[in-house]
C-alpha cells in the first residue's frame, strides 16, 4: 500500500546522510497520506545504506502499525502528534545536523540575518525546550514553539522541520543547516545584523509566491 509515498519517503531518508545531516542511524523522515490519514516513516535503527523501500513502515495517526515487519522510528509518536495538530503538514524531518544542533545545545534561535533565512522561514528559526524522546513530548514542544516557521531547534537535541510534502520538509532541513553554518561563521567575527521585518516579509513573499517555475 501507498507505494508512491513509500518510495518518496525512502528517497528522502536516504538523502539525510548524503546531505550530511545525520550520522549512523540517527534522524528520520516521514510522509502523510491525507486521503487515508496514514503515515509512512522509516524503521528504527536500520542503517540508511541498507534501507529498502519495503522496510518503510505504515502507521495510522494513533501509532498502530498498518503495514511493515519492522518497528517504526522511535520518534513516530512525535511525528504523529504534529500531523494530528497540523492538517497542512504532510512531511516531517528530524536531524542532528552539526551547525544547527550547536545552536540547539546553546538554546539559541538562529536569527533572520540572511535573505536565505527570510526566503525559506520568514523569520528567526526558533528554539524550543528539552523534551523526552519516545513519546509525544517532542511533538508537543514542536507545536507549542514552531509558530509560522518550517523549522525548529529543540534544546540539547536537534532539528525538526515540517512541510507540505516529505520533499519540502527535507529541503527545509538542508536550508537550516546551511543557514546555521553561515551564521556560525558570522558569529566568529561579530554580531550579525538582523534584517528589518519589512525586508523579511518582502523576501518571504517573493520566494514563496513568485520564485521558480
Amino acid at each position: 500500500m501507498l507505494a508512491d509515498l513509500k518510495k518518496r519517503v525512502w528517497k528522502m531518508n536516504r538523502e539525510l546522510p548524503r546531505q550530511g545531516l545525520v550520522a549512523m542511524t540517527s534522524g528520520n523522515v516521514s510522509g502523510r497520506d491525507r486521503e487515508k490519514d496514514l503515515v509512512v516513516i522509516k524503521p528504527s535503527g536500520v542503517p540508511y545504506e541498507d534501507m529498502k523501500i519495503e522496510d518503510m513502515v505504515v502507521v495510522d495517526l494513533q501509532g498502530n502499525v498498518v503495514e511493515g515487519d519492522k518497528k517504526p522510528s522511535s520518534d513516530t509518536a512525535s511525528h504523529l502528534y504534529v500531523y494530528r495538530q497540523r492538517e497542512d503538514v504532510r512531511g516531517v524531518v528530524h536531524t542532528h545536523s552539526n551547525y544547527a544542533t550547536s545552536f540547539a545545545a546553546l538554546r539559541k534561535s538562529i536569527p533572520v540575518c540572511l535573505t536565505a533565512i527570510a526566503d525559506e522561514f520568514g523569520g528567526d528559526i526558533p528554539v524550543g525546550p528539552l523534551a523526552a524522546i519516545g513519546g509525544e513530548e517532542i511533538g508537543e514542544a514542536i507545536i507549542d514553539n514552531i509558530g509560522d516557521s518550517r523549522a525548529i531547534l529543540l534544546k540539547n537535541h536537534g532539528v525538526f522541520t515540517i512541510g507540505d510534502s516529505p520533499e519540502s520538509a527535507l529541503k527545509a532541513a538542508v536550508m537550516v543547516e546551511d543557514a546555521a553554518k553561515t551564521v556560525h561563521l558570522a558569529l566568529l567575527k561579530g554580531e550579525p545584523d538582523k534584517l528589518p521585518e519589512e525586508a523579511v516579509q518582502r523576501a518571504f513573499d517573493r520566494y514563496q509566491n513568485r520564485y521558480g517555475q
